[in-house]
C-alpha cells in the first residue's frame, strides 16, 4: 500500500529565533488568545512567501485574497443562525421571462419560510432573487467585472453586500455559507458553478445540501442538461448512476422551496468524530426507522450500523450542537451521493414535511472540517 498523500501545512515557526519572538509578541498582543496558532501559521506563512522571493503579482494575488476573506467574514457574521439557500442563474434573463418570474416566486417562498438568500447580486435572476426575498431576506457576493462595475441598484450599499475581484474567493463563499441551492438557467458562469457544486457533493468535500433545478415548464434547459448528464456521463461510467440523486428538476416553486425545507426537517448536520460518522438530528428517531435505514444503506457502511449514540468528548470539547440528538456509523468515504439519499430517506420516515427553515445550521466547508488541527 503506497504512503497517503498529505497537502502542505502552514509551519508554526519561521526558523529564526529573533523573528519568532517578535511573531509571538505580536500575535500575542493582538486580539484574543483562542485562536493564536492560526493567526500564528499566517503570520508565517505571509513572512516564507517574502523569504522564498515569491513574486510580486503573486503576492497581489496572496493579499487581495486574505483581504476579501476579512470583508466577506465580516459581511456574513450576520445572521449566521438563519438558514441560507444560494441562488444561480443568468444575469442576462430580463423581468418578462418566465424564468425571472419564477425565481422571484420561489425566493419569495423561501423568505415566507424564514431563509434567507445568496444571489451573486448582479441583474437577471440574481434580481430577481432579491426582488422576491426582498432586500431585507437577502445576501449578496458581487464580482467586479470589466463590464459591471457595480451590483444591483436594490443591493448596493446594503451591508449584506460582500464584493469580490476573484471568483474562487467569490465561489468559497456562495458554497460555504449556504445550506441549499436553486440553480436557474444561464451560461457558461451558472454551468461552472453547477458542475463545481456538484463535484464538491460527489466527492464529499461539501457538507450534503439539496440542490434544486429549476425552469419554466416549456423550457428545455434542464431537459437538455439532464439528458447530457444521463448519456455522456451516467451511461458512459463518467460518473455514478446514484450521482442523479445530488439534484432535484421541476417547475414549481412551492415543490422547489419543499424539496430545500425537507432536507433539515429531521437531518441538522454532521462531522467525523474518531474515524466515524456522527450525524445530528432535529429529532430522534424511532428504532424501526433505524432499521429500515440500516438495511437500504447497509452497503455503504464500513465498521458498524447507524445506530443512536451520546455526545462525544470532542463535540462537548468544541461546544458543537451539544443539545442535539445524534447517530453514529462507519462510513465507507466514497458513496457522497447515496449518504445524500440516506439523509433524504431519513427524512421521509422521520421528518415533518413543509418544515419552516431549521436554526443554527453550521456552515462548515466539509464534514470533516472540525477535525481538522
Amino acid at each position: 500500500m503506497g504512503t497517503p498523500m498529505n497537502a502542505p501545512r502552514a509551519q508554526t515557526t519561521f526558523g529564526d529565533g529573533q523573528v519568532d519572538r517578535l511573531i509571538t509578541e505580536l500575535v500575542s498582543s493582538v486580539g484574543s488568545d483562542k485562536n493564536d496558532d492560526l493567526i500564528r501559521r499566517m503570520v508565517v506563512t505571509a513572512l516564507q512567501m517574502d523569504a522564498v522571493d515569491v513574486d510580486r503579482l503573486e503576492l497581489k494575488i496572496a493579499s487581495q485574497t486574505m483581504a476579501e476573506l476579512l470583508n466577506a467574514y465580516k459581511v456574513f457574521s450576520q445572521h449566521q443562525d438563519r438558514a441560507k439557500v444560494t441562488v444561480f442563474g443568468s444575469a442576462r434573463t430580463g423581468p418578462e421571462s418566465p424564468d425571472y418570474q419564477l425565481a422571484s416566486a420561489f425566493s419569495r417562498r423561501m423568505a415566507e419560510l424564514d431563509w434567507m438568500i445568496i444571489s451573486g447580486a448582479g441583474p437577471g435572476i440574481m434580481t430577481a432573487a432579491i426582488e422576491g426575498a426582498g432586500v431585507e431576506n437577502s445576501f449578496g457576493v458581487s464580482i467586479i467585472l470589466p463590464f459591471e462595475k457595480k451590483a444591483a441598484d436594490l443591493i448596493e450599499g446594503d451591508e449584506k453586500l460582500a464584493v469580490f475581484r476573484y471568483f474562487f474567493t467569490r465561489k468559497l463563499f456562495f458554497m460555504k455559507e449556504t445550506d441549499a441551492f436553486a440553480l436557474f438557467p444561464g451560461g457558461f458562469g451558472t454551468l461552472d458553478e453547477s458542475f463545481e457544486l456538484l463535484t464538491l457533493l460527489q466527492t464529499g468535500k461539501s457538507s450534503p445540501a439539496p440542490i434544486v433545478v429549476m425552469d419554466h415548464p416549456e423550457s428545455t434547459y434542464w431537459k437538455g442538461w439532464t439528458a447530457f448528464v444521463e448519456s455522456e456521463l451516467i451511461d458512459a461510467g463518467l460518473v455514478n448512476a446514484d450521482d442523479r440523486e445530488l439534484y432535484f428538476h421541476t417547475n414549481d416553486p412551492i415543490a422547489a422551496a419543499d424539496y430545500l425545507c425537507d432536507f433539515y426537517s429531521c437531518y441538522h448536520s454532521m462531522r467525523f468524530v474518531g474515524g466515524r460518522l456522527v450525524i445530528r438530528l432535529n429529532r430522534a428517531l424511532d428504532p424501526a426507522v433505524l432499521g429500515t435505514l440500516n438495511d437500504q444503506f447497509g452497503h455503504i457502511m464500513a465498521g458498524g450500523i447507524l445506530e443512536p449514540t451520546d455526545i462525544s468528548q470532542t463535540e462537548l470539547s468544541d461546544g458543537d450542537h451539544v443539545e442535539l440528538p445524534r447517530l453514529v456509523m462507519g462510513f465507507d468515504n466514497r458513496s457522497f451521493a447515496t449518504l445524500i439519499r440516506l439523509v433524504r430517506r431519513m427524512n421521509e420516515l422521520g421528518g415533518e414535511h413543509r418544515a419552516k427553515a431549521a436554526r443554527g445550521l453550521p456552515h462548515a466547508l466539509g464534514p470533516n472540517v472540525l477535525e481538522v488541527d
